[in-house]
């Protein structure tokens, strides 16, 4: 089972990647956690140290500490874990910002599901090699 935290403010993500994995959440292939902002994320992920999170996708845009900032302390606790920033933006200086941190992937709004589900498939087959 894939252990993904997803970090966005926004009230309706759980909602959102609830309906749109309900397959893969119903079959148990996929658990999400959900934090609001970078320091509920971060409270959490040292809380769970023996629980290891797959994959964080975080929004650029949180209260009290941005994305990109969040991106560079996951990093700093583990290198190996995988990053998306997620923008409502598009590709512009925070994309370098992003790559230059760390971040795996770099994703505009609205998320186009079937691409991300390809994207959390291909991680999949990453883990297995290693």
């Amino acid at each position: 089972m894939k252990r993904i935290m997803i970090v966005d403010d926004e009230p309706d993500t759980q909602y959102l990647f609830s309906r749109k994995f309900k397959k893969q959440l119903k079959e148990g292939q996929i658990e999400f956690v959900f934090a609001m902002s970078a320091n509920e994320a971060l409270s959490y992920l040292e809380s769970q140290e023996n629980l290891f999170i797959d994959l964080v996708i975080c929004d650029i845009n949180l209260p009290e500490m941005n994305g990109l900032e969040l991106l560079k302390k996951i990093k700093e606790k583990d290198p190996n874990i995988n990053v998306f920033i997620l923008t409502a933006h598009g590709y512009d200086e925070n994309y370098k910002l992003a790559k230059e941190s760390g971040a795996s992937e770099y994703l505009v709004k609205p998320i186009d599901f079937a691409q991300l589900k390809e994207k959390l498939f291909n991680l999949e087959l990453i883990y297995k090699l290693n």
